[in-house]
């Protein structure tokens, strides 16, 4: 607010307007900090990730659909997704992100580790409790 009072009451009292381009200048900055450049590294993000993706990429589209790469067409700039077998055409902008895997786990590795942390559990509180009568 003390910037707007700055700009009128120097421009009443015959200034010339020196601090009108100071604002007119920061407000500019702001924008290319705050607005432009991180709409450019998104979009530089975004070609870098349609230039990378290959058949068998695991891919999540902006609609939130998980899938598996099949097909892409670079000339029609179209991406075929596999969805647990259903073949879907989405346009390549589509794809919100290429998920890594480094180290899958199978759900009957879950299922394992969920049983042997129940086993752990039980026997800590088997023990305690044999700790406890003694």
């Amino acid at each position: 607010m003390n910037l707007f009072y700055l700009a009128n009451t120097s421009k009443a009292n015959g200034g010339n307007g020196w601090s009108m381009w100071l604002m007119i200048i920061v407000l500019l900055v702001f924008m290319y900090f705050f607005v432009m450049r991180p709409q450019k590294k998104m979009q530089q993000k975004q070609q870098q990730r349609e230039a990378g993706l290959k058949k068998g990429d695991r891919v999540m589209m902006s609609s939130g659909l998980y899938g598996k790469v099949d097909k892409v067409n670079r000339e029609d700039q179209t991406v075929v997704i596999d969805a647990d077998g259903l073949f879907l055409t989405y346009n390549i902008r589509a794809i919100a992100k290429v998920i890594k895997d480094e180290n899958p786990v199978t759900k009957t590795e879950l299922k394992e580790n969920e049983t042997k942390e129940e086993n752990n559990t039980e026997e800590s509180s088997s023990s305690d409790s044999d700790k406890k009568d003694e």
